[in-house]
This record gives structure tokens, sequence and C-alpha cells, in this order.
């Protein structure tokens, strides 16, 4: 269902599904035997989805179905109630950070990009820029609306950890500074794991900051592994060469410690399942947590007809992957905070074992 998407006669059951911007863009989530997960409904392909959710009981449960073929009972995560507040000056909380999963506050700080505005230099999957033109974010959110946002989220919704990310402002710290004091604003009111999420910075001792700060874990994203997919696909971001990522993966974890710095790896731009192993197997071996997903094709981006993966493609890469990650007692349920711990985007923890 990750891959081919859902398509739902009801969208407005539930919490909001999101349309456009950083991480799991035209996605909505869905909560099946206990575990949510986020599933594209906006795409192209949801549309010509076998998964079908009809109607919702109201009770807010609904049944599944592929190809006419009951399946499942699913639910939906409700509607956050922080969703309901506004900042004093009317910025509507839902524009600082957003609810991801059942119990992750999620914002992008910076919600433009020193690649995006040129496609022969941005990432050709990033949709970062299509929810600030449609006016459903702002573009810096200040610390201080962070904390206020996150200190109501953790009260009234029982958040459980955020996720920080951010549009690359610079080709020097990449971020690492405004994720400093985004950090530490909302650790002055709020006991909150926080996992921040940039490119490698050009000095290692960012990484020190950010964790004095209040990080608790750190996410660096390849989302490609080799050097022809990621020259193709992120011509701009394939810059920071696959080298010096795994130098600052090594400096990351002398900091934030052993499965606390992961790494997205989106399946399906073009590596091979066995490129994406032997990646994850050197990655492991850091004591890097390699989060694998698969390839979501967003709207208004140039891959928005790419196909996504199959689900016999995820598997070949996601069961050995799982089977890497437990006998190197390298697990998600350990990641203080962030993408792997949450899990919404992939059905990797699945196939992990105690």
């Amino acid at each position: 269902m990750q891959s081919r998407g859902l398509r739902l006669v009801d969208i407005t059951v539930g919490a909001p599904s999101r349309r456009g911007g950083a991480g799991p863009t035209d996605h909505k989530a869905v909560t099946i035997d206990g575990h949510t997960i986020m599933v594209p409904v906006h795409t192209g392909s949801a549309a010509d989805s076998p998964f079908l959710v009809s109607a919702a009981d109201a009770d807010g449960s609904a049944t599944l179905t592929h190809n006419g073929n009951t399946i499942a009972r699913i639910g939906f995560p409700s509607a956050p109630n922080f969703y309901q507040r506004q900042t004093a000056d009317g910025i509507p909380y839902s524009k600082i950070a957003q609810l991801h999963g059942a119990d992750v506050l999620a914002t992008t700080v910076l919600q433009t990009c020193v690649r995006y505005g040129r496609r022969s230099t941005s990432c050709q999957f990033c949709a970062i820029g299509e929810s600030l033109k449609a006016g459903r974010t702002i573009n810096r959110k200040l610390p201080e609306q962070l904390a206020e946002v996150a200190h109501s989220a953790v009260e009234l919704d029982g958040v459980k950890h955020m996720v920080m990310t951010t549009g690359t402002p610079n080709f020097t710290d990449r971020g690492a500074a405004i994720l400093c004091e985004s950090a530490a604003a909302v650790k002055a009111v709020v006991d909150l794991p926080i996992q921040a999420q940039c490119e490698p910075p050009d000095d290692p001792i960012w990484f020190s900051r950010l964790k004095e700060s209040g990080v608790d874990s750190l996410g660096m994203h390849l989302e490609a592994v080799t050097p022809e997919v990621r020259a193709r696909i992120m011509p701009g971001k394939a810059e920071v060469s696959i080298e010096q990522y795994m130098i600052a993966f090594a400096d990351a974890v002398k900091v934030f410690g052993r499965g606390q710095v992961s790494t997205y790896i989106i399946a399906g731009l073009g590596d091979s399942i066995e490129a994406i192993l032997s990646m994850c197997e050197q990655l492991i071996a850091l004591g890097v947590f390699p989060f694998v997903v698969p390839f979501v094709p967003n709207s208004d981006t140039p891959l928005e007809h790419h196909p996504a993966p199959d689900a016999v493609f995820m598997r070949a890469i996601l069961k050995p992957l799982g089977e890497m990650l437990s006998a190197a007692d390298l697990l998600s349920r350990d990641i203080k905070a962030g993408c792997g711990r949450c899990g919404a985007c992939s059905t990797l923890a699945k196939y992990e074992k105690d």
C-alpha cells in the first residue's frame, strides 16, 4: 500500500492529509493492527491504486479492500488538538509544525533551500517549496514559535518526540546553526526528544554544538547510494560526496552514540537492491541506522510520474536489512527520536527481530 497508494472516498477522515512540503508529502496517516504508517493518497499512482477505503464508520474505522476483496480493518489517527491553536499574531500552529504518524511532531524550520530554485541543482523528488507556495506553511519558523507549538503538542496530544528538518540555507553549516537555536528553545520549555536533520556541515564541531543545544539524534540523508544515481536525481546535493557523508557519519556517531545517527535511503530511484544493501552494511558497521523507504512520486516535482518500487522490490531490501539490523543490535526502538523511531514511512521495523 505504501508503494501503490490508497484511494479514499472521504479524505477528511482522521488527521488531515499532507500536500507538498518536506517529509512524507501527499500522504495520510493510517493505522493497521495498531501500527501507524504514512500512505500516499494525493499522488497520481494513488488515484489508480487497487487499495480502497470507501467510507469510515462512526468510530473512525473503515474497511480496506484490494481489488474489491476485503483484507483488513483500518483506522486513522484523530486530528491533533494543537491544530486548533494559533500564535498571538495569528499564525495557525499547523503552519509551524505538524503531526506525523501517531505521536511525532515534525517541522521544516526553514522552508526554502539554496538548491531548490533551479532544477539543475534541486533534488528531483523534493517538494519543499510547494506547501510554502500554496500558503500552507511559513518560511522561517522562529525558535519561540517552535517552543510554543511543541509545548502544546505534548500537553494536548501526548506527542512523544520531534523531528526538525530544514532546507539547506548555505554551503557551510548547512542548517546546523538554525537547528541548534530551534532545539535549544524547545528544550527550554518541554522535555521532548528531538531529532535534527541536515546535510553534513563543513566543520564537525557542529555535531557537538547540536548535541549541546538539546538534539538527541541526528539525521543526514543520503537518499541515493551510488554516485551515478545521486548525480542524476540530486545534482546539487551530490556535490557533497558519499565519502564526505561517510566521514561525517563517523564523526557524528562519536558525539551522538551508536544508533543515534541515521540516514534516509529512498528505494526506487535507480539504485539496485545489491547497492542499497551494500551501503546499509557499511552504515551499520559505522553505527548508523539506515532507514530505507519506498520512493513516492510527489506531485509538482520532476519525478511525479516516476514509478514507485513494487512490494517485491521493497521486501527484497527490507527483509535482509531487518536481519542485518537485528544481528547488529541496531534497532529502531532504541533511537531516541526521529524517522527511524517513528517508522511510519517504511515497514522496515516489521522485519527487525528481538
